[in-house]
């Protein structure tokens, strides 16, 4: 897929700023956190403003997020530009604009995606900021990631990754939720999870949202009283998901009905 599929719908999956409107022509805008803005310069972010909580990311990668919120650990410092394509949380007092500033150019500045498997779509990218509304658990924690494998429109398989800024957790289950016998290389939550009481409709969500590719990666996050959309990921960990045992790269494969060409509508 990365070596052939070079289809714009793919650039846009890839866009975190362009999928929102692919997002909303399927499924609707209420489906997408709130923004507070998007921006070509970096240095804009000195003279907006925002709520005490919020999420800055690069549009144009993967793995690069600040969360600003009063959660974060005391003493946590916003990392040094050119250590920044990381996840950090700080509070609102560590959040300093001019060192958030210098984060946004030196994310502006990589070519995300360009390691040895050349992630195509993320070269054809204009990189920005995006600036979304913190999503919180009613723990007060960072909301779990619900990932959803779609394959020719199918949910076969759904990732959920836990803890994010602690100690983190990743289990997988099939669409009707049965635990898999597997790891992708973090550990099991020790508690038996219970479906979440929207997963149909996220199921439903997800497959709407791959209706027009051969397979994509549909990450959501749930709460009691809605569904709010992550992202769209076509090359899922850079075509490197460390399945364990290594047989489930083959039922994960048996799945995917390559196309013979990929075509632009």
């Amino acid at each position: 897929k990365m070596l052939r599929d070079h289809r714009s719908l793919i650039v846009r999956f890839a866009d975190k700023a362009a999928v929102r409107d692919y997002v909303t022509a399927v499924v609707g805008a209420h489906y997408l956190p709130q923004v507070y803005a998007i921006l070509d310069d970096p240095a804009d972010l000195a003279g907006i403003d925002l709520p005490a909580s919020y999420v800055l990311k690069p549009t144009h990668g993967s793995g690069a997020v600040v969360v600003v919120s009063d959660d974060a650990d005391g003493g946590t410092i916003l990392p040094r530009p050119d250590w920044s394509w990381i996840y950090a949380h700080v509070r609102p007092e560590a959040a300093d604009r001019a060192q958030l500033v210098a984060i946004g150019r030196y994310w502006l500045s990589k070519l995300y995606g360009q390691g040895p498997n050349k992630e195509w779509a993320y070269s054809q990218l204009t990189p920005r900021i995006i600036v979304e509304e913190l999503l919180v658990a009613p723990t007060g924690t960072i909301p779990d990631d619900y990932k959803f494998f779609v394959f020719d429109r199918k949910v076969h398989f759904i990732q959920v990754d836990a803890g994010r800024f602690g100690p983190r957790t990743q289990d997988f289950y099939d669409r009707d939720w049965n635990h898999l016998e597997m790891s992708g290389g973090l550990p099991w939550d020790p508690v038996t999870r219970q479906p979440p009481t929207r997963l149909r409709e996220m199921i439903d969500l997800a497959e709407r949202l791959a209706a027009d590719t051969d397979f994509v990666r549909v990450d959501l996050y749930h709460f009691e009283d809605r569904v709010v959309f992550g992202e769209l990921t076509s090359y899922p960990a850079g075509g490197h998901s460390p399945f364990i045992p290594e047989s489930w790269n083959d039922e994960f494969g048996r799945r995917w009905s390559v196309p013979r060409k990929y075509r632009d509508n």
